[in-house]
């Protein structure tokens, strides 16, 4: 830091300026900051696959998909609210400062309340939001007025029940400061000495109360930044990507769905309904989860569908493989299921596991890919074991006395073949 040295009239002053070097590390973390807080306050919105990065230095993008109120999305973004608490001066000169009559009290600040009543308060702070482990919208239990619930650290406590206890009948104000201008919510007489937990009211609704206690929880901006320039892309842009990822989810379903028909008969028609069941209830699942589908997503589902399509391949062949022992059929259909389930759990548990990862600690498009990709190895279990074993025992279990089943050809070990389209269960 440069200092510079001056005189005005009778006074000395003294100047100090950054240093380049010193004024960009302190922006670069300042904009790192930013998009932290970002990050936590796009993800409190709900939407899904959220883009935030650093445009130069001095900027960050911001892309939300599927947010329908963008006045809100950029209200929350934008502002920067921290909080403080500190003790009212309620004394006679404060008092007098309050009505107009004269100045405020050496060590206060003059301030306004919600309902626009002036109130002047210490400069010294009792807490700040640095102590917040949680903040959370609510009700009064006495007034039913919302509220927001707030929760502190070991520290805080500690902090919150001392100044209580020494100052019980006298009022606290609670402080939301953004890009710089403070604002008194509410300022309650101290009754008791409280602890970790307690709560904010004062002439807020349901939406003002959700909205700080997301601030609160998700942190303080730490530079002011204001938004200057704003898109919002309609579907139209994007709809030939969509098109084509709709188009190879469809042409590789028809491309699984011929080859299995085709070589295993009757059982690869199975596992076709079985497969397009799983894409039902996957994109069922992803309806109920109000998820956007973007093209990350899209890829994830083309992804199910081949690894979907292992779990029949699995079955199919273990039966195949029981037929090929002698079993009779409807005891090879028992085996090949039973016996085909603890490769299949073994082998979709360890993407799984990947996929959790990527969950965990991806972020963005890598964290719509994962969730995508995580429920349609769930549903790909249920559908391959559960829905398609339900088909063939619709099929075939109402059959007495079952001869053979159709599954394509079944290699012996002699190197001869066997059509099963007419095999005998000997």
């Amino acid at each position: 830091m440069d200092w510079v040295a001056s005189t005005e009239g009778n006074e000395l002053k003294l100047r100090g300026t950054l240093k380049p070097e010193a004024a960009f590390k302190v922006q670069e973390q300042a904009l790192k900051q930013n998009i932290t807080t970002l990050h936590n306050r796009v993800n409190e919105l709900g939407t899904s696959e959220p883009v935030i990065q650093q445009q130069g230095t001095d900027r960050v993008v911001v892309q939300l998909p599927g947010v329908q109120d963008t006045a809100r999305a950029k209200d929350i973004i934008g502002r920067t609210a921290t909080l403080e608490l500190r003790m009212v001066n309620e004394s006679a000169e404060a008092k007098a400062a309050e009505r107009g009559g004269g100045p405020v009290p050496f060590g206060s600040e003059r301030f306004v309340e919600r309902n626009g009543q002036p109130i002047i308060v210490f400069r010294q702070v009792v807490l700040t939001g640095d102590s917040l482990t949680d903040a959370q919208p609510g009700f009064d239990g006495q007034t039913q007025e919302p509220s927001v619930n707030l929760t502190v650290d070991a520290k805080g406590a500690r902090i919150i029940r001392d100044v209580t206890r020494e100052n019980v009948g006298k009022r606290m104000a609670i402080l939301l400061f953004e890009k710089g201008k403070g604002e008194v919510v509410t300022a309650p007489v101290i009754r008791s000495e409280l602890g970790a937990r307690f709560q904010i009211t004062g002439r807020m609704t349901t939406a003002e109360a959700t909205d700080t206690a997301l601030l609160l929880r998700a942190g303080s901006l730490a530079a002011p930044m204001e938004i200057i320039e704003e898109r919002t892309i309609g579907p139209s842009l994007g709809a030939d990507n969509i098109a084509k990822g709709f188009a190879s989810v469809t042409y590789g379903f028809a491309a699984i769905a011929l080859f299995m028909c085709a070589y295993y008969l009757l059982f690869g028609v199975f596992s076709t309904l079985s497969l397009g069941f799983n894409l039902l209830l996957l994109v069922a699942l992803l309806s109920m989860l109000q998820a956007t589908l973007t093209l990350p997503g899209i890829a994830a589902i083309a992804l199910t569908l081949g690894m979907a399509i292992d779990a029949n391949v699995l079955i199919n062949e273990r039966v195949r493989e029981e037929l090929r022992g002698g079993a009779p059929p409807q005891a090879a259909i028992a085996i090949g299921y039973e016996r085909a389930w603890g490769t299949i759990l073994d082998s979709n548990v360890t993407t799984l596991i990947a996929g959790v990862a990527l969950l965990a600690f991806g972020s963005g498009p890598v964290r719509g890919f994962a969730v995508v990709h995580c429920l349609g190895i769930l549903t790909s279990m249920f559908s391959a074991v559960v829905f398609s074993r339900g088909l063939v025992n619709l099929w075939y279990g109402r059959q007495k006395r079952l001869k053979s089943v159709s599954i394509g050809q079944v290699w012996r070990p002699d190197g001869g073949t066997k059509p099963l389209v007419d095999a005998e269960g000997s």
